[in-house]
């Protein structure tokens, strides 16, 4: 690890504070990182589901050297700490995914995150005890050295469909004492379920931002740590094409020409300063 890269994570480490949340966009190539850099935000994070769609598939469809060949570019895009969306590890021993951190070092990241779904083939949550090894030896080679890279432990169950929060807890509990540095559960969207994991637990907390969801000022309130987006702005940019495209096809016209201008400014202010 280089020492700006070891900066990078420990600023990137800094700027989760508990009341007053870090946003952290999640980018989906090199254009919309520097975009998005230029903005004013203070750090980025890779979005697996953003990034597969550049490439014409779903998310869960991209392997680890892809991820992290993408992660590395992302990094190489600005001069902001960058934490990757890892999935989960691109296996499920746990020495796997120690193996896929260490290999997220290489590529100068600040951090990493992983969650407790997955398989390459039928696709499940991992057993509790099972998902907590993993993060123990995710955490391990992320502290690894005299640098530690930043580990968020995901615990999925709210976007798979099982809304079970006292579940939910115990994990991001178990997670907190395996080493994970932040916390993060997608999908829980009131203000009740997300009081009660900020107040279960000692580490910071990542919130997905969605429909539904309570504003920054609300989660800030509460002791957010972190806001972050996911795919959400990369198919909000898909959405404006299709939207665009439809205009074009069904009614010949090109209102879509109101948003030109914003966007072509912002781009010469984020890429002439490359």
């Amino acid at each position: 690890m280089t020492s700006g890269q070891a900066q990078r994570a420990e600023r990137f480490l800094e700027l989760h504070r508990r009341g007053a949340p870090l946003l952290l966009p999640n980018p989906w190539d090199v254009g919309s990182a520097r975009l998005l850099a230029s903005l004013g935000f203070e750090a980025l994070a890779t979005t697996s589901s953003g990034f597969a769609a550049t490439l014409g598939r779903l998310d869960g469809a991209v392997d680890r050297d892809e991820a992290l060949a993408h992660a590395a570019e992302i990094v190489a895009a600005t001069t902001l700490p960058v934490s990757a969306d890892l999935e989960d590890g691109f296996g499920a021993a746990p020495a796997e995914v120690a193996e896929t951190v260490s290999l997220a070092r290489e590529a100068g990241l600040a951090g990493c995150s992983i969650e407790d779904y997955g398989g390459r083939g039928e696709r499940t949550i991992y057993d509790r005890g099972l998902a907590t090894e993993r993060v123990a030896a995710a955490a391990e080679a992320a502290h690894a050295g005299s640098t530690r890279l930043v580990l968020t432990a995901r615990a999925e169950n709210h976007v798979r469909g099982l809304d079970d929060l006292a579940d939910t807890v115990a994990r991001l509990q178990a997670f907190q004492e395996a080493g994970a540095d932040v916390l993060f559960a997608p999908g829980l969207t009131t203000m009740e379920q997300i009081r009660a994991v900020v107040d279960s637990v000692d580490r910071p907390v990542n919130v997905l931002m969605r429909p539904g969801v309570p504003s920054v000022s609300e989660l800030a309130a509460i002791g957010v740590s972190r806001v972050s987006v996911g795919g959400g702005f990369a198919f909000a940019a898909l959405g404006a094409v299709v939207e665009a495209a439809r205009e074009l096809r069904e009614q010949g016209t090109c209102g879509y020409w109101e948003h030109l201008a914003l966007g072509a400014q912002a781009a010469r202010a984020a890429f002439g300063a490359t």
